[in-house]
């Protein structure tokens, strides 16, 4: 989850050009698809908490990251990647510009996104099996 915000977040900021400056929003649009197949370890799944509040009183709700990935798996990405962007105005400019989808499939085919996929994440050794 952290590999791929921290990729988008660069993307949507735009750091990946040579015309960078921080001032301005010079990002791409950005595409996720298939955000429901996150792999994610089953502790972190269980104790990653989210946290929101409706602005009355006792209003805080909170919702664990498997609840998170069983009902809303967009929004993961999208709280991650806004965690990763400037806060104000440019930060939300930036923000918008993304899009997240659970499946395979986007309404954006039109216009001729081009796939960056992601390299698969390694799983490390324990010291105990050398």
């Amino acid at each position: 989850l952290g590999r791929l915000a921290t990729e988008v977040a660069n993307l949507l900021r735009g750091k990946h050009k040579v015309i960078w400056v921080p001032h301005q929003d010079t990002g791409d649009h950005v595409i996720v698809i298939n955000a429901a197949k996150l792999d994610i370890s089953a502790r972190k799944a269980v104790e990653k908490q989210y946290y929101r509040h409706s602005g009355y009183p006792g209003g805080l709700k909170q919702a664990s990251l498997q609840r998170m990935l069983d009902r809303h798996p967009d929004r993961i990405i999208k709280l991650a990647v806004r965690g990763m962007l400037p806060k104000g105005p440019l930060g939300r400019s930036m923000l918008r510009k993304l899009r997240v989808y659970a499946g395979p499939t986007h309404p954006h085919v039109a216009q001729n996104p081009v796939e960056r996929a992601l390299p698969a994440r390694s799983r490390k050794t324990s010291k105990a099996a050398s």
